[in-house]
């Protein structure tokens, strides 16, 4: 018998992913350069052309156990020292390679930390906007989302409603900064509210509340802005990182843990998580790709080509009437639609071959996501279709 519950998931597919395929169906049609695509975050920069030697070097080395062999369940143990190292050196937290867990992209070090803190039935919470894909990773490690409602004007946390939802059940807080979809950094002050009351709860509670922080976008900033780093705002706190975007890597799939050195139980989270793969399947990434990051820690895509893009969408839909909160980093931008329909605006969009992904879901169904990693040319294009959709969908609110 087929499993009810991935049965029952066929009709709750990623609707990112469904109009990324509508998108490429339609550009079959009349030619890529005339979709606007703005459906899903794909890094469009180049790879660090120091990358491609290194990954070349090691494929041609001749080293063929060490770079396609397996590799120890926890990572490569010289991958895992120069991750530590480095945190390290840029956060000043004592990081070593037993902190450090490789995983398969921050999917797969979000799952791994899920399964290491929260024990099956407890509650999870997010704050909206969130990426969809967390209520899966959540349910499917099974635990119980706890929602907190999106604070519009800025996208920092709501503080009040998170009161409300932080029960004694909960064991585990999971956070985006920066934000997909909104682009925005949760400010110095937010990440110590933030530890403030997790430090409050855990003693009414009388048991840990971990900080699970996905920061894939973490080197991603404009306006030569810096993300706070949020580890050093609260003990209890496991890192989830991937170099998707930093190197525009995403189909490389790698990533990694990183636990607090003060975390309780730092010392058996990162053996837990190589015990947890057993049950996932997870079993490493490829060791030529732990490898090849590894020596490219100080290094990112030219990801100038993203602040531009932002500039220029923000610039022009705000002189089009829509609101909008500036993105701070990422390449997202999440505007609010007139008259507050996204489904129903983004449904219009795809008259004028424009593929926006409607917030909806995102738990903040008034908004719409950009996903502006394309070329800038493409999107200067796409202004004047963007021009004729809301005179049009103003026209029928009239």
């Amino acid at each position: 018998m087929l499993v009810k519950k991935y049965r029952d998931m066929l009709s709750r597919k990623s609707a990112i992913r469904e109009l990324f395929d509508y998108g490429r169906q339609r550009a079959g049609v009349i030619g890529y350069e005339n979709v606007f695509d703005y459906s899903i975050g794909n890094p469009s920069v180049p790879v660090p052309e120091r990358f491609n030697r290194i990954l070349a070097d090691l494929a041609l080395s001749g080293e063929d156990l060490r770079v396609h062999g397996y590799s120890p369940t926890l990572g490569i143990d010289i991958v895992r020292e120069r991750i530590a190292a480095d945190l390290q050196r840029r956060f000043g937290i004592p990081y070593t390679k037993d902190h450090i867990f490789m995983t398969t992209g921050a999917a797969g070090a979000i799952a791994h930390a899920l399964r290491a803190v929260c024990d099956e039935g407890s509650e999870v919470v997010i704050f909206a906007p969130f990426f969809p894909e967390y209520i899966p990773y959540i349910e499917g490690a099974g635990c119980r989302v706890k929602k907190v409602r999106a604070r519009t004007q800025d996208f920092q946390i709501d503080f009040e409603h998170f009161y409300e939802v932080l029960t004694p059940e909960v064991s585990a807080v999971l956070i985006n900064s920066p934000n997909n979809p909104s682009g925005t950094v949760y400010s110095e002050e937010t990440l110590k509210k933030l530890a403030g009351i997790l430090t409050e709860k855990q003693k009414e509670f009388g048991h840990e509340i971990y900080l699970i922080s996905d920061e894939p976008y973490r080197e991603i900033m404009f306006r030569e802005k810096k993300c706070p780093y949020t580890a050093l705002y609260y003990d209890n706190t496991i890192t989830c990182y991937s170099f998707s975007k930093s190197l525009s890597l995403p189909g490389e799939r790698i990533g990694y843990v990183a636990v607090n050195p003060a975390c309780e139980g730092s010392k058996l989270i990162v053996p837990m998580c190589g015990q947890i793969s057993r049950f996932t399947g997870h079993n490493c990434p490829p060791s030529i790709i732990q490898l090849a990051v590894s020596e490219c820690l100080d290094l990112t895509s030219d990801m100038s080509v993203y602040e531009k893009n932002a500039d220029i969408l923000y610039e022009e839909l705000t002189s089009m009437g829509f609101e909008c909160v500036r993105p701070d980093g990422t390449f997202y931008i999440f505007p609010k639609v007139p008259y507050g329909n996204a489904d129903e605006f983004s449904r219009a969009a795809r008259e004028f071959d424009i593929l926006l992904v409607s917030g909806a879901t995102f738990d903040a169904p008034e908004h719409i996501r950009l996903s502006y990693c394309i070329d800038t040319e493409k999107v200067e294009r796409s202004i004047p279709s963007f021009r004729r959709l809301m005179d049009s969908y103003m026209k029928g609110k009239r």
